[in-house]
């Protein structure tokens, strides 16, 4: 299997989606993206993209609705984008991003839960990649780059593999890959559309202890109400 069917597979480990998690999740970045520009998708294409990402996550309209409401009154709440890196089991790596609003308390309690199953703080930025990525089926690669082209995006790589079609670019092409793909193919699924932290490389965990480990770090990190996404390098659990 090829790199496209690892990323899909493994690449965007979210937080474990029990509802209420999910909904705060989405509920926070909505708020974010509306309050840091305007409060209307059609002209705040971030506030868009997370939207168009919590429908597909089947995020209820009035959870969204309440969000972006909230974010044009005089409420002083505001979150600020926390990133953490460490080493889990088996010497993975991870990114653990975080929305806070008291980032002393997030950075102590998601440090307790890698201390918990003998993970630490590492510096593992360097060997991830800042990605737009996209997934799809029902085209190809021909396809694809004629509709590219024709909508002036650029990308950095294109895979195709078990009918998918898998396309990676820069961070700050997001909007115009999305756009071009969109435009031409307006009823396309995107079943992955995001922008996400890319491992360069992965490794397999064989020893059952460092399974268990992981397992139970997916659902210590869970219970952090801060956590919004959580990358690793693992590609034999799918969590």
């Amino acid at each position: 299997m090829g790199r496209a069917h690892e990323v899909r597979k493994v690449a965007m480990a979210k937080t474990a989606a029990k509802k209420s998690k999910l909904y705060a999740k989405y509920g926070k970045e909505i708020y974010m993206a509306a309050k840091s520009g305007l409060p209307d998708p059609d002209t705040n294409l971030n506030l868009k993209r997370i939207i168009d990402r919590a429908r597909k996550d089947q995020v209820p309209s009035d959870v969204i609705d309440r969000a972006i409401e909230k974010s044009k009154g005089t409420s002083d709440e505001s979150y600020a984008l926390a990133r953490y890196e460490f080493f889990g089991p088996g010497g993975s790596q991870f990114i653990v991003e975080c929305l806070t609003d008291n980032p002393n308390r997030t950075v102590s309690d998601v440090r307790a839960c890698f201390t918990k199953i003998g993970g630490k703080v590492g510096s593992v930025l360097h060997m991830f990649e800042h990605r737009s990525m996209f997934s799809f089926e029902g085209l190809n690669e021909e396809q694809v780059l004629e509709a590219l082209i024709e909508g002036g995006a650029d990308i950095v790589d294109m895979e195709e593999e078990d009918g998918f079609v898998t396309i990676y670019g820069e961070q700050q092409s997001y909007n115009d890959i999305r756009t071009a793909l969109l435009d031409k193919f307006p009823d396309l699924d995107l079943q992955v559309d995001e922008i996400v932290w890319l491992p360069l490389s992965y490794i397999e965990l064989t020893d059952g202890h460092e399974i268990e480990q992981f397992q139970r770090l997916m659902g210590l990190l869970d219970d952090v109400e801060d956590v919004q996404n959580i990358y690793h390098n693992i590609s034999n659990q799918d969590e």
